[in-house]
């Protein structure tokens, strides 16, 4: 069973030559909201280790913090990630908020570890373009981000620089996963925004990235609304 909380409360979420480091076509991004004290969620987190091998997919898991006062504290919960998940629910006039939930492309919702629903959802937006040139280029804890848009505006957006951690191995001691020795996956560390972009004008930026976790770049419309462009440098 899903373990879902009410929604009470909303706080907003608030030139270069080097080849962009993405798949072609441009991957589809899937944000897994988990939780380390959710008994449903370990098929989801087992599901999301099988999506981050893929290079058409960005897998992103944002572990939220609503369910620590039931035995166990998730030690990569962060408040940001479930205001996130809040947001989304938000802008889909949503009353709840649950885990496990995989979110694609900042527009599809799929409750728990539907591999079929997601494979679909995944197919459904792979390919899509919105006309956006995105370039990425790592040096050492430096990452320059190039963004050209070929059309008409694409409306109120914001440049987000993700940070994550492949991988973690986790002994749970308390709460509804008592005993198991978990895998998780892709965890976001880090999640900023970078710029506010119209896609007006060309954009070139720099942003500190020290450190090993891995940095991916997201330009989402405001809302949170759709994600037009995604890339990853290593």
């Amino acid at each position: 069973m899903r373990r879902i909380l009410t929604l009470l409360t909303f706080l907003p979420v608030l030139a270069m030559a080097a080849p962009a480091l993405r798949a072609d076509p441009v991957p589809v991004v899937v944000e897994l909201f988990t939780s380390q004290g959710c008994s449903s969620c370990p098929p989801a987190d087992a599901m999301l280790l099988d999506l981050a091998e893929r290079e058409d997919v960005i897998a992103l898991a944002l572990h939220v913090d609503y369910w620590d006062y039931i035995g166990w504290k998730d030690i990569f919960a962060d408040p940001a990630h479930t205001q996130r998940q809040k947001a989304y629910a938000y802008a889909a006039n949503q009353t709840t908020v649950y885990t496990p939930q995989m979110v694609i492309a900042g527009e599809t919702h799929v409750v728990g570890a539907q591999a079929m629903e997601v494979a679909d959802a995944i197919r459904a937006h792979a390919g899509t373009d919105h006309g956006i040139t995105l370039q990425l280029e790592r040096s050492g804890n430096e990452l320059r981000v190039a963004l050209r848009h070929d059309g008409a505006g694409i409306g109120p957006a914001r440049v987000h620089l993700v940070r994550y951690t492949p991988r973690e191995v986790v002994e749970i001691h308390r709460g509804e996963n008592a005993g198991r020795r978990l895998t998780y996956g892709n965890i976001v560390t880090e999640w900023d925004v970078l710029a506010e972009w119209s896609g007006n004008r060309d954009l070139d930026l720099r942003a500190p990235v020290p450190g090993e976790d891995r940095a991916v770049i997201l330009v989402q419309r405001v809302g949170p609304g759709p994600i037009l462009a995604a890339g990853e440098a290593r």
